[in-house]
């Protein structure tokens, strides 16, 4: 019985974490390409002070959070992730 459970609980798990690959992926596939056609936001590796001055002040700054430290701004239509004061990856807004 309990070896029934177990297989049970493995099966819906594997069945949710495989949906949410797909709906990740597929986020990824309808995020508007980083160009002037697109939406443009910061690249890997621009500073603070660089993506400050080509997308002006944020409405909103978060953190930093952890270790090594994680700071989000949050602009209109996207959010710039830094790691100190690197970006790491900018995420369109739903």
């Amino acid at each position: 019985m309990l070896t029934r459970l177990a297989l049970l609980l493995v099966l819906m798990f594997s069945g949710i974490q495989a949906l949410a690959d797909t709906l990740l992926i597929e986020a990824i596939e309808k995020e508007p390409p980083n160009t002037p056609e697109g939406l443009l936001r910061p690249r890997g590796g621009e500073t603070m002070s660089q993506v400050e001055t080509r997308f002006g002040k944020p409405k909103a700054i978060k953190g930093p959070v952890g270790d090594p430290p994680i700071t989000r701004w949050d602009y209109p239509k996207f959010s710039v992730f830094f790691e100190y004061d690197r970006v790491i990856h900018s995420v369109v807004d739903p």
